[in-house]
């Protein structure tokens, strides 16, 4: 379960004021009556899921664990970032899993590309292919080459066996060349939009490939649902966080950064990028969502955020006890100065930075929201992701705005299909 500590906010914020608009904007969300409403397939979804496909994923997973050494992911956006969010999270950066994951068809970057496909060469992989119309410039150019190396590797027939397309469920460019090929086929849900989409096939295909539990994931999304549903500001933590954001960005902040201090919690950060920057930047709205992973930025952004122009405010997402952990040992000539600290773990230290760091940015003016969980596994992630759609959601109806197009991300694909040549632009 997680924790909401809101002490560290100076202003005092008036969630009673909110209530009317609350009541409403929740009445919205369950009965589907807002803007974007034909994309509200996820608040329900971890009770109505397909239970037959999620046993497919299983069996997938298993499959592909069974048989190869890695797993590309070909998607961008909503198609990658959660999947790759949750696996680094809960196996951390150098994880000793059997099962290599790779994310391809989020760049055009040449020389990644280059890169990547050159480490391929003499490695046994199946592909994830995942688009829901099966265009995606990005995802398209990374799926034809992987296409061609696997069937230069293993011929047409082995290759088709190792392809795995996640997309729409009738229509669209890649489910016409999955059904041709004979690749298996998992389901984008019309109803859910991609930066919501890490707790459907989209997302759980690849965690499952990464040995992952995604029934308990879906469980604590199931407790999430069920905890997060009323309407009652008192009662739903998801809604107060919300009304701590409006508030935030009706009393001139522009900036919201969430901080993590684990590595392996940055690409948490990238995914509450794309969630929150995605829903709320339209009509000249929104907070920016910025993200941090201290110590590390400390280092870089921790004078601006403490001194610097007064524009944001931090979200912390504090996870109590670390996956692993390291005891600082004694050293004998001490030239570093740091016997002090010996026998001591890295996570106590750790914990002392937070406390450190909480207490002078919150002495330096910046409020600060902590959200907390007691360790970060599959069940609490999954809680987690359906906390912050929730959350995220009620924000942007609170903006008056639809929280589920993207109409602004269309604009550079014009512009770029048109001078590429591409016909029609």
């Amino acid at each position: 379960m997680i924790k909401l500590d809101l002490s560290h906010i100076k202003e005092n914020i008036p969630f009673e004021s909110y209530q009317e608009k609350v009541s409403q904007i929740n009445e919205m969300i369950v009965n589907r009556t807002g803007l974007g409403n034909d994309f509200l397939g996820w608040v329900e979804h971890p009770k109505n899921y397909d239970k037959e496909e999620f046993k497919r994923i299983i069996a997938a997973a298993k499959e592909i664990r069974d048989n190869y050494d890695v797993l590309v992911v070909a998607g961008i956006g909503g198609s990658y970032l959660g999947a790759r969010s949750a696996i680094e999270a809960l196996r951390g950066l150098y994880s000793q899993d059997k099962m290599e994951i790779i994310f391809l068809g989020n760049t055009l970057s040449p020389t990644y590309i280059n890169q990547v496909l050159a480490y391929l060469e003499n490695k046994n992989f199946a592909i994830n292919v995942i688009s829901k119309s099966g265009t995606t410039t990005e995802t398209s150019v990374a799926f034809r080459l992987l296409k061609e190396l696997l069937i230069r590797k293993v011929g047409k027939e082995k290759a088709s066996k190792a392809i795995y397309a996640t997309t729409d469920k009738a229509k669209g460019a890649l489910k016409k060349e999955a059904d041709a090929e004979g690749y298996q086929t998992f389901v984008i849900p019309d109803d859910i939009g991609g930066r919501y989409s890490v707790i459907t096939a989209v997302g759980l295909l690849p965690i499952a490939c990464a040995g992952l539990d995604i029934t308990s994931l879906m469980k604590g999304c199931y407790d999430a649902m069920n905890d997060f549903s009323s309407p009652k500001i008192e009662e739903n933590l998801a809604y107060q966080y919300a009304i701590c954001r409006d508030y935030f960005y009706n009393h001139n902040k522009q900036v919201e950064m969430f901080v993590t201090y684990e590595p392996q919690y940055t690409q948490l950060g990238e995914w509450l990028k794309q969630l929150f920057g995605e829903s709320e930047g339209k009509d000249k709205k929104g907070l920016l969502p910025d993200s941090v992973t201290f110590t590390t930025d400390l280092h870089s952004l921790g004078q601006f955020i403490q001194e610097g122009s007064p524009v944001l405010f931090e979200t912390i997402i504090k996870v109590d006890s670390p996956l692993l952990d390291v005891t600082i040992p004694e050293d004998k000539e001490n030239l570093d100065g740091l016997n002090f600290l010996s026998g001591n773990t890295l996570s106590y230290v750790n914990e002392q930075a937070f406390k450190g760091t909480l207490k002078a940015h919150f002495d330096g003016g910046v409020n600060n929201i902590v959200i907390s969980c007691s360790k970060l596994d599959e069940y609490n992630l999954g809680y987690l992701f359906y906390f912050f759609m929730k959350t995220c959601s009620m924000s942007a109806y609170l903006l008056k705005i639809n929280p589920f197009n993207q109409p602004g991300v269309e604009i550079y694909k014009k512009n770029m299909f048109h001078l590429l040549g591409k016909p029609g632009y």
